[in-house]
């Protein structure tokens, strides 16, 4: 099982509760075939519509203090081994519940990391990412796969680990 930490950067956004519940809705799919374990909310700050969602789905609701990244601070609280980083809006697309399941399933513990396509990220995260592949990764973004132990490590994920790149996609509507 898995632990889904999905960032919402601006909480006070009107739009941020509809890409929220967006994300949240796909993830039912993962929990009712037992991949997905729990759901952390990471925000900067308060905001009541954020604070009912998470209380109405029975998602984990965390604040993260400035310095600390929002997997971190999102990992702290995840129940699961590993976990998935989302941004509100991340929709996972047919298919990512086994894809998910087999690379958690086999990965070495040197591999750590695995990426799921955004097709939808700017241009400078897509070309920072192609480097990754070759340099490895020390900082995770969101649509990759990680061991929270890693996470808990700190900011920086040391030794770099190498993105294993995964078949499935998100799709951010």
């Amino acid at each position: 099982m898995i632990s889904a930490l999905i960032h919402v950067e601006r909480p006070g956004d009107p739009v941020a509760v509809d890409r929220l519940a967006d994300t949240l809705a796909a993830l039912v799919a993962g929990v009712a075939a037992g991949l997905v374990g729990d759901a952390v909310i990471v925000v900067p700050s308060h905001h009541p519509a954020i604070d009912t969602v998470a209380e109405a789905t029975g998602a984990t609701l965390v604040v993260h203090r400035r310095g600390t990244g929002p997997w971190t601070a999102g990992a702290e609280a995840a129940r699961r081994e590993w976990v998935l980083c989302l941004e509100a809006g991340d929709v996972p697309v047919e298919g990512w519940i086994r894809t998910l399941d087999r690379f958690i399933g086999t990965a070495r513990p040197d591999i750590g990391l695995g990426r799921l396509r955004r097709p939808h990220a700017a241009l400078p995260t897509r070309i920072a990412a192609r480097g990754e592949r070759v340099i490895g990764v020390r900082h995770p973004r969101a649509g990759d796969v990680v061991r929270r132990e890693r996470l808990l490590a700190g900011p920086n994920l040391s030794p770099r680990l190498r993105p294993r790149k995964l078949s499935a996609r998100l799709d951010h509507p």
